[in-house]
C-alpha cells in the first residue's frame, strides 16, 4: 500500500494580509476539516435520511422503505461496472508513457505556485471535457507532477483545483445525460418521442460559452484563493513513488514471458478495436458510455505497448476505485427508495405546480442539485429524475433538450460539494476528504452562478 506523502508547512511565517476570497476559503477549509465525514459514512447517513423522508413525507411504512432499499441495492451493477471501467481505463491511459510524458513536459513549462494552480485546473478541465474518467485522473497526475517540481504550492488546493476543473465534464462530450438521450434504444426514447441530438444539448451555443467561461475563470479563481505563504502546506517530493508505467527491464526467459511482452499483440487488438469503432460510427452508432470505454481501452493498450504493461497499469487503477465500488450499492439502495416510495413523483407534482415553460429548466437544475446528494452519478440520477422531468416538460410545454441539459448541469454542479467522485482522487493524492473539500466551495459558488444565469437566459 502506498504511504501518505509527507506534508510540509511553510518554513517561516510571512506577514501577508489575506484577501476576501482567501478568508472565505480558510473558513470553509476549517469547517470541512472539522465536520465533514468520510464519503462512506456520508452515504450511510444519507440512507437514513432518505428512509426518514419516505416515512414522513410520502407516508410509506418502515418495512416498505427497507424493502425498496434492498430491492434497489443491486439494481445498478451493470452501470457501476461501466463507471468503474471509465475510471480504470482513464487511469491506465493517463499513466501511459505518451500521456505521462506530455504531462511532464507541460510541468516543465510552469514556474511558481500560482502558475501550477492555473495549469492544473486547465489540464483537468480540458481533459474532462473529452472524458470525465480521463480528466478525473489526468488532472490529479498533473497536480502531482507540479507538486514534485515546484515548492510553495498549497498541496490540498492543488488537488482541489484538479477536482474543480473536472466539473466541466458536465458540459463535455462524455456527459451521461445528453449522451443517453441521443443514443438509439435508450429507455427514454419513447417518452421523449425520439432522440435528442447533441447539437441541442452539449453543443448549444450557450453551453459552449459556459465551457469557455469556466476554462478562463476557474483557474483564476483557484489562483486567487491560494493561501498566503505562512499557511501553505507543501509536499515532500521524495515521498512520491513513480506513477508512470515503466517498461519491464527483466529479460523474458520463457515463451509465456515473451508472449506477455509482444507489442504486436497490443497493436493487433487495438486495430481490431479501431475497426469495430469505425464500423459502429459509420453505421449510425452514437457515442455512449460503452463506446467511450472502448476508445480509452484500445488507446491504452496501444500506448502501453505490451500486454503486461497494460495489465500492470489497470491493476494500479483498480486501487483507486475501491471506495466507489463499495458505495455504489448503497446509492443504488437510496435510488430504489426514492423511486419506489413515490418521493420522486411527489417532487414532480410540486415542480409542475410552480413551473412555467420558461422556469422549468431552472427548477430542474435546482432539484437535480438536491437529488445528486442521494444519487451522485448522472446515469442513476437520470433514471430517477428523468421520467418526472420529461413528464413535467410535456405538461408545461418546456424544451425537453434544455430541460435535460439543465438536469445534467445541476448534477455536475453538486459534485463540487458531494465527495463521492473525490474517492479516486483521494487514493491517488493520498489525502483525506477533509483536506480537500473546503477548497471547492468558492468554485462551487461561482459555477452555480454561471449555470443559473445561463439556464435562466436561454
Amino acid at each position: 500500500m502506498d504511504k501518505e506523502p509527507v506534508l510540509l508547512h511553510a518554513d517561516a511565517p510571512v506577514s501577508v494580509r489575506a484577501n476576501g476570497l482567501q478568508r472565505i476559503t480558510e473558513f470553509f477549509a476549517a469547517l470541512m476539516g472539522r465536520y465533514l465525514p468520510d464519503p462512506f459514512v456520508l452515504v450511510i447517513l444519507l440512507t437514513f435520511l432518505m428512509l426518514i423522508l419516505g416515512v414522513t413525507v410520502v407516508h410509506q411504512s418502515l418495512p416498505s422503505m427497507i424493502d425498496d432499499w434492498s430491492t434497489g441495492f443491486w439494481d445498478f451493477l451493470e452501470f457501476s461496472m461501466q463507471v468503474a471501467l471509465v475510471v480504470v481505463t482513464g487511469y491506465a491511459l493517463a499513466v501511459s508513457r505518451p500521456i505521462a510524458k506530455s504531462l511532464d513536459w507541460v510541468a516543465t513549462k510552469v514556474h511558481g505556485p500560482r502558475g501550477a494552480i492555473v495549469c492544473t485546473t486547465l489540464v483537468a478541465g480540458i481533459a474532462s471535457y473529452i472524458s470525465w474518467g480521463f480528466g478525473l485522473i489526468a488532472g490529479t497526475l498533473m497536480a502531482q507532477q507540479l507538486a514534485k517540481r515546484i515548492r510553495g504550492i498549497h498541496y490540498p488546493l492543488l488537488i482541489a483545483s484538479a477536482y474543480s476543473g473536472w466539473v466541466i465534464y458536465g458540459l463535455g462530450i462524455s456527459a451521461t445525460i445528453p449522451i443517453t438521450i441521443a443514443t438509439a434504444g435508450n429507455p427514454f426514447a419513447t417518452s421523449i418521442g425520439g432522440l435528442i441530438s447533441l447539437n441541442h444539448t452539449i453543443f448549444l451555443p450557450a453551453v459552449l460559452v459556459d465551457v469557455v467561461i469556466l476554462l478562463v475563470t476557474l483557474p483564476i479563481l483557484n489562483m486567487w484563493i491560494h493561501p498566503n505563504p505562512a499557511h501553505v502546506i507543501d509536499v515532500n517530493p521524495a515521498t512520491w513513488d513513480a506513477r508512470v508505467s515503466e517498461p519491464t527491464t527483466e529479460h523474458p526467459r520463457t515463451p509465456a514471458q515473451k508472449l506477455e511482452r509482444m507489442w504486436i499483440l497490443n497493436v493487433l487488438i487495438a486495430m481490431m478495436g479501431g475497426s469495430y469503432l469505425a464500423y459502429h460510427f459509420y453505421s449510425g452508432g452514437s457515442l455512449d458510455i460503452n463506446t467511450l470505454n472502448a476508445i480509452f481501452l484500445f488507446l491504452g493498450l496501444l500506448f502501453h505497448g505490451t500486454p503486461t504493461a497494460y495489465v500492470r497499469a489497470v491493476a494500479n487503477g483498480v486501487q483507486s476505485i475501491g471506495g466507489i465500488v463499495l458505495q455504489f450499492p448503497f446509492y443504488a439502495g437510496i435510488m430504489g427508495m426514492m423511486k419506489s416510495s413515490g418521493l420522486a413523483v411527489a417532487v414532480s407534482k410540486w415542480m409542475v405546480g410552480i413551473s412555467t415553460v420558461h422556469t422549468l429548466p431552472f427548477y430542474g437544475f435546482l432539484s437535480s442539485f438536491l437529488i445528486n446528494f442521494f444519487a451522485p452519478s448522472s446515469g442513476g440520477h437520470w433514471a430517477i429524475q428523468g421520467p418526472f422531468m420529461i413528464q413535467a416538460a410535456k405538461q408545461v410545454g418546456a424544451n425537453l433538450a434544455k430541460t435535460s441539459m439543465a438536469v445534467q448541469m445541476g448534477c455536475s454542479w453538486n459534485d463540487l460539494v458531494q465527495p463521492f467522485w473525490l474517492v479516486p482522487i483521494l487514493t491517488l493524492a493520498r489525502l483525506n476528504v477533509r483536506q480537500i473539500m473546503g477548497y471547492t466551495i468558492v468554485p462551487f459558488l461561482w459555477v452555480g452562478v454561471v449555470y443559473a444565469v445561463t439556464i435562466l437566459l436561454w
